[in-house]
């Protein structure tokens, strides 16, 4: 038997997974790595703690699970997507925290490069808007505002990348700077019509091109790797961003196809083939995948807060003692009794790409209990995705089931709630770690173990639906009633 194994370098934790030669999880091992924010609106990652915990959770991994070690034939990469680190190559070593892709310290930049009118043009080329979600303003922040950064930028000594190019330049001993065109696609930076950087997008952030990875498919063989001499030398191969990972592992290959991974924040893509076309407003246009020469679109729209929710309610109000309580507690309630949980923690994503907008809870009375918040929280989820999965059907998109994974759809509670709140079919996928399952498919592809789409399809395991059991006219009065808390919670409005 031949293994794979996939990092999964995601916002909270890593984890190194064992795949075996027909896609089936064999083994997992997390770290969780700390989170900082030293202001508000500020959020920052150690890129050499995570780098620490990607060796620590191999090694745990190896050892355990793989005897011999050159039964291990490829490393493939899935990673949190527009978080970024800009390094100095000649130590290798981060010259300031990694921007989250949380982080709102690039929403002056963002907003002055909007009022300058350049939105229109970068939309064009990226398919992205002009928001500190993604890279750039991240970079451009680093550079202005970090001693000798931009000095050292401009002499060529530093290289920048989102966390899958870190990954890769360290794995590969510092010899490969390489991203992928998913990665690539949520910088502001690259034009998703030529698949290359773009020289005026990078004038306008004021970042040089000497900074700058490769770009190359996701079914691209980047490098090679002993992982600290744990295993022989393997290729690094299949690399993708986690919501484009969980879009190929949940096998959405055709056009109309879609997902919602549930995570830290959630990411709802639907597969629009091989034309880049113009997203509703509201969503972005991303690549989807790219493998097998040919290279996939999708609509996207971004949810910042779901996951963290829940987080939120564990650590800091100290509601919960673990997420798995929820489901229960949500439960005990018949409904939350006008309650509304507007996580605008930092700010809205999309469809509002509100960076002012405050988190609240409304609605309100003497007797509302802990259960009911938890409940409204749980809720603050699905309607979130209901307000992409409308916007989406308002483009002509018709989608009659949404593929789900992520660590949120194992509460039952909550996935009955998105089906009737969606009035469609939710198919829990049987993996609850799809990102990694789509970069071991990318691996495959490229070293030759799958040829066709269609090889695929019988690693598909059926999942668990969801059926709708609520009437229309009660979800849309409790949607109502969502609108009236989003109004509530932006300033602007």
């Amino acid at each position: 038997m031949k293994f794979t194994i996939a990092i999964d370098q995601s916002t909270s934790a890593t984890k190194a997974l064992l795949f075996d030669e027909v896609g089936q999880l064999v083994a997992r091992v997390s770290e969780d790595h700390h989170q900082y924010y030293p202001q508000p609106g500020f959020v920052e990652h150690d890129p050499e703690e995570i780098l620490a915990n990607t060796y620590k959770v191999v090694e745990k991994l190896v050892r355990k699970n793989v005897n011999p070690t050159d039964s291990i034939v490829a490393v493939a990469i899935t990673n949190q997507r527009e978080t970024v680190v800009v390094w100095d190559k000649r130590t290798g070593k981060p010259v300031y925290n990694a921007v989250v892709w949380q982080c709102n310290r690039g929403i002056q930049i963002c907003e002055d490069l909007i009022a300058q009118g350049h939105e229109p043009n970068v939309t064009a080329k990226t398919g992205l808007i002009i928001n500190p979600y993604f890279s750039a303003s991240g970079v451009k922040w680093i550079l202005d505002n970090v001693e000798n950064a931009r000095t050292n930028a401009e002499a060529g000594h530093l290289l920048m990348g989102t966390m899958d190019s870190w990954l890769i330049w360290n794995l590969t001993d510092r010899t490969v700077h390489a991203t992928d065109y998913t990665n690539a696609s949520r910088t502001l930076l690259f034009n998703i019509n030529t698949l290359d950087w773009d020289p005026e997008l990078l004038n306008l952030f004021t970042i040089p091109a000497t900074m700058l990875p490769q770009a190359l498919p996701s079914d691209n063989i980047y490098g090679a790797t002993t992982i600290n001499e744990l295993i022989p030398e393997v290729p690094v191969a299949g690399v993708l961003g986690d919501s484009h990972g969980a879009l190929a592992g949940q096998m959405c290959f055709t056009p109309g196809m879609g997902k919602a991974t549930y995570g830290t924040g959630s990411s709802i893509m639907i597969n629009i083939g091989e034309k880049p076309l113009q997203a509703p407003k509201g969503l972005v246009t991303s690549v989807a995948f790219a493998a097998l020469g040919k290279t996939y679109y999708a609509f996207e729209g971004n949810i910042h807060c779901t996951g963290a929710t829940i987080k939120w309610l564990q650590d800091d109000l100290q509601l919960i003692q673990s997420a798995a309580e929820t489901e229960a507690l949500a439960n005990s309630v018949n409904s939350t009794d006008g309650v509304y949980l507007v996580p605008a923690f930092a700010g809205l994503g999309a469809p509002w790409w509100d960076n002012e907008a405050k988190a609240l809870i409304c609605g309100m009375n003497r007797g509302t209990n802990k259960a009911h918040i938890v409940r409204a929280a749980l809720e603050s989820i699905a309607y979130q995705v209901k307000d992409l999965i409308d916007l989406i059907k308002s483009s002509g998109v018709e989608i009659s089931e949404l593929r789900v994974d992520g660590g949120p759809v194992k509460n039952n509670f909550l996935m009955q709630f998105q089906a009737d709140m969606l009035q469609a079919k939710i198919n829990r996928s049987p993996i609850e770690e799809a990102s990694a399952l789509g970069a071991v498919l990318m691996s495959g592809f490229a070293l030759g173990t799958w040829n066709d789409w269609n090889e695929l399809n019988p690693l598909r395991k059926s999942g668990f639906i969801f059926e709708p059991e609520m009437n229309l006219e009660d979800t849309e009065k409790l949607y109502a009633g969502w609108k009236i808390a989003i109004k509530q919670s932006r300033i602007k409005d």
